[in-house]
């Protein structure tokens, strides 16, 4: 591991902490990925920072060093580059975790968690055990326990966690909820090693497709069934039912809303928590991506041996019918002699038959010169339609408009005072705009509506019915437009 794993061989690099300080601060603004020159420029800017220590052997040509650096560590599987856009790994979200996790002064072993471990080894035990009458008085002893429980609640005697519990317990909260994109992360990767290896099966070997469909459904089975994978397919198995989906989102806004979460928690990492959700339907896609990627191949296998199938079959029909054609067919014995076919009730005097039947050289007409001739239009004779088409919605523009708006105001503005100050040239997208930034920063958006209309050029006056919700600055500056589209 210290010569091959990514993220201990950064760990021990002279240039590992240069490497995460500029990974980091990317990474953390661009969840979804960061361009790879984006990244080299930012590399760059820190390696010139500290061209002056010597402890980093740094060369004189900044930029050149940070693209040689970023292209090893792609070759080390530190970080990956996909569409242009360098995403993190497993091994690097392990290095970012240790670096936390040795500068994490709290204290771990705490009262609460020592129950949540009495409780863990309790359930494990009761479903390992085969005795029916003690799992019967476990259950029994549970049920007794929830109903005393449910007394007491009903009674108003309840107790709310408050202070150094309610802190632990958000902040445990967190690291097992951002350790999840670790898992969809290593997933994706597994689904892609995998894909690596059936294409080298299918190149390398000789191989039926019953054997290759066999393989790809083994190999799928098998990545579901460890313990990232079982992660992932009940995350899947949730993104069917949206409503589970809204619970997790209503449930997380609740914990962020609570008195506890700003002295646990820092910005940043409220940030990620109220995100989480989004950040995950992202990473599942990938994984969805990668898994079907594997499926393509095979079914594009399949295809081509289904072709070559139907090559050999025409080549073998070409052979009988050419060999028919060399049968003397004028003569009377040959036709009277018996043969091992049975007869197919077609005629054969009639030769062009035989000759329909076989595979025709296709000879193109015309000498096929292409034409190069240059079209040339006005553009002051285009349509009206399509130039309003072209002129789309700038979302980055709207953002920041909204944005600036909204700290202007200092008040929470509805939808309607909104459109009044930001007159929208696209009444539809911006709306949906801002019910998206609304959405994605955690605003309750309940069944009541408000009307106002708004004026359009060509089509007058529309009157559009939203709901009522109260978009302000301090809910909406920590966005990301990225993750609006």
């Amino acid at each position: 591991m210290r010569r091959n794993h990514p993220a201990w061989l950064l760990l021990a690099s002279p240039r590992g902490p240069l490497m995460l300080a500029s990974l980091k601060t990317l990474l953390e603004a661009h969840p979804n990925g960061i361009e790879f020159e984006d990244a080299v420029e930012q590399l760059a800017t820190v390696f010139a920072d500290n061209a002056n220590d010597s402890d980093y052997e740094l060369d004189d040509d900044h930029p050149l060093a940070a693209r040689r650096e970023l292209r090893l560590w792609l070759k080390r599987g530190l970080i990956v580059e996909r569409n242009g856009q360098v995403l993190a790994t497993d091994a690097l979200q392990r290095s970012l975790q240790f670096l936390d996790l040795i500068q994490e002064k709290t204290m771990t072993s705490t009262a609460s968690r020592l129950a949540t471990v009495q409780r863990a080894i309790e359930t494990l035990e009761a479903q390992l055990n085969r005795s029916q009458a003690e799992r019967e008085e476990s259950l029994t002893a549970r049920i007794e326990a929830l109903n005393k429980e449910l007394t007491a609640v009903r009674a108003g005697e309840f107790e709310v966690l408050d202070g150094p519990q309610a802190e632990e317990g958000i902040r445990e909260v967190y690291q097992l909820a951002i350790s999840l994109q670790a898992d969809f992360r290593r997933v994706e990767d597994s689904y892609r090693e995998a894909d690596r290896l059936l294409r080298q099966r299918i190149i390398g070997e000789k191989q039926n497709r019953g054997q290759i469909v066999d393989e790809l459904l083994s190999g799928h089975e098998a990545l579901i069934q460890t313990s990232e994978g079982q992660v992932f397919e009940g995350f899947y198995s949730q993104l069917v039912k949206t409503t589970e989906i809204d619970e997790m989102k209503s449930r997380l806004r609740a914990i962020l809303a609570n008195n506890n979460t700003d002295k646990a928690l820092q910005r940043k990492q409220k940030t990620d928590l109220r995100q989480l959700v989004s950040r995950l339907v992202g990473e599942s896609e990938r994984v969805i991506q990668a898994r079907a990627k594997s499926e393509r191949d095979v079914r594009g296998f399949l295809k081509s041996g289904l072709a070559d199938e139907h090559m050999r079959v025409g080549a073998i029909l070409q052979d009988i019918f050419q060999a028919a054609l060399e049968v003397d067919w004028q003569s009377p014995a040959v036709r009277r002699r018996p043969g091992p076919l049975p007869p197919l009730a077609m005629s054969q005097s009639s030769l062009p038959l035989v000759e329909r039947l076989l595979v025709k050289q296709f000879e193109q007409l015309g000498n096929g010169e292409l034409d190069l001739t240059v079209s040339e239009a006005d553009p002051a004779a285009m349509d009206q339609e399509l130039r309003q088409a072209l002129q789309a919605l700038n979302r980055a523009r709207l953002f920041e408009a909204t944005v600036a708006q909204l700290q202007a105001s200092g008040k929470p503005l509805t939808l309607g005072e909104l459109a009044k100050a930001l007159p929208p040239t696209h009444d539809l997208e911006t709306l949906a705009y801002w019910l998206a930034m609304a959405r994605q920063a955690g605003i309750a958006i309940d069944e009541q509506t408000e009307s106002f209309d708004l004026r359009d050029d060509s089509d007058g006056w529309t009157r559009f019915r939203v709901p009522v919700l109260g978009l302000d600055y301090e809910s909406v500056r920590e966005l990301q437009p990225e993750d609006l589209e």
